[in-house]
């Protein structure tokens, strides 16, 4: 009862202070200089093994005197073709046998994202700001995820070479798995502790990083943490070469389905187990500025 009671609460609290931010974004003129980034990767390999990796990042930032909004959506899609090769014959001696080919695509990887957010100077320093997200990722066991946030932060430097910035927030979340927990609730509230430090290396070359920590206030052992650093190269104007390096982890994974064999190889049906807690990515990407 106390752990619904919570989960509503911070819920009316998060609406209510995302309609506040809403209504004050609406009554600021429309001054804001608007900037578009895309990021494409993609990488194939052909011949005896067949694979493909496709990435979609782009971003939309519009920034004003006190205002600030981003809007980001993208993806990415790894998968393989594997070829199951037999031979059919009378015997194994040349000529008697044929052999036979199939392919299957297996994923590998599947993640799409698009969160919004929107950030109000409340001092020199000092902003609040609310957003909101969906994630899907079959993959680390959940169809769909949806979140909500709220609160204030600190941007501590903020110059033409340097920034850092913390901020904190209070979250409400409902999460959606493949195989559902007995027991776990699908919505939830919880806090949201946010750093990015981002640095001007040379006239042409950024250094990007940011982390985030969410805390599930009803179950505190589902910590998770998404930690990115990137070094963009810029070749003109408007293009520029990425790498990034991310690092997603579930201190308490959502569970997944694995086929259940006996001891000769024969299936004997599912069973449920907790998928691993970290997934890496590293990712090369061309991005486009407008």
């Amino acid at each position: 009862m106390t752990r619904t009671f919570l989960s509503r609460a911070v819920a009316v609290t998060l609406l209510a202070a995302l309609s506040t931010t809403a209504v004050t974004a609406q009554e600021e003129p429309a001054d804001f200089a608007w900037a578009n980034s895309t990021e494409l990767s993609f990488v194939t390999a052909a011949g005896n093994a067949t694979s493909s990796t496709l990435g979609l990042k782009s971003t939309l930032e519009g920034t004003g005197p006190v205002n600030e909004f981003k809007f980001e959506i993208g993806g990415i899609r790894a998968s393989s073709t594997v070829t199951d090769r037999s031979a059919i014959g009378a015997s194994s001696a040349p000529g008697d046998y044929v052999i036979t080919e199939t392919d299957r695509e297996v994923k590998a990887a599947e993640n799409y994202f698009a969160l919004g957010r929107y950030d109000r100077n409340i001092g020199s320093n000092y902003f609040l700001f609310g957003g909101a997200g969906w994630e899907r990722n079959t993959f680390a066991g959940f169809n769909h995820r949806v979140s909500l946030v709220a609160g204030f932060g600190d941007a501590w430097v903020d110059n033409d070479r340097t920034l850092f910035k913390t901020d904190i927030g209070g979250t409400y979340t409902i999460q959606k798995d493949v195989e559902p927990t007995p027991g776990r609730d699908e919505a939830f509230g919880g806090l949201r502790a946010t750093v990015e430090f981002n640095r001007a290396l040379t006239e042409n070359t950024d250094f990007e990083s940011m982390l985030v920590a969410d805390e599930n206030l009803q179950n505190t052992e589902d910590l998770r943490l998404d930690g990115i650093a990137s070094i963009q190269v810029s070749m003109s104007r408007g293009l520029a070469l990425k790498a990034s390096y991310r690092v997603l982890f579930d201190n308490d994974p959502a569970l997944i389905s694995v086929p259940l064999r006996s001891a000769g190889g024969a299936a004997i049906g599912d069973v449920t187990v907790l998928n691993g807690k970290a997934d890496t990515f590293f990712t090369v990407s061309l991005v486009i500025k407008l």
